[in-house]
């Protein structure tokens, strides 16, 4: 499962030239992604949403925080995200399921810290 969220993390930080291979690869086209903030279908809605989120935050990368815990098709991790090298602005969780082939499908996603800033 680490490979699932090494993937993921890898295409939130991912430049717009590089990320449709990465969204091919490791997302089906089906997918579905929901957090507080936002809720979008299909490998279109989370290129949209990642090239949002890069714009409102653009020295900010994501990473993964502590030890994911998985079982079956799923995983949960946290991520934090913020300035390289730096203590993450925003913390949260995310639950993700794999299809059949191994490629992300669903996402759920919790925001644990947002400062009011952001």
């Amino acid at each position: 499962m680490q490979q699932i969220i090494d993937a993921y993390i890898a295409t939130w930080n991912s430049a717009r030239d590089d990320r449709q291979a990465l969204l091919e690869r490791h997302f089906s086209a089906d997918l579905s992604y929901c957090d507080p903030l936002s809720e979008v279908g299909g490998r279109g809605g989370i290129d949209a949403l990642i090239d949002s989120t890069q714009s409102q935050f653009p020295d900010f990368v994501f990473t993964a925080l502590g030890d994911p815990d998985g079982h079956h098709d799923q995983v949960r991790f946290r991520w934090g995200l913020g300035p390289e090298g730096a203590e993450p602005v925003i913390i949260g969780f995310d639950v993700i399921i794999v299809d059949d082939h191994g490629r992300i499908e669903d996402v759920r996603g919790f925001l644990d810290r947002v400062p009011a800033s952001a």
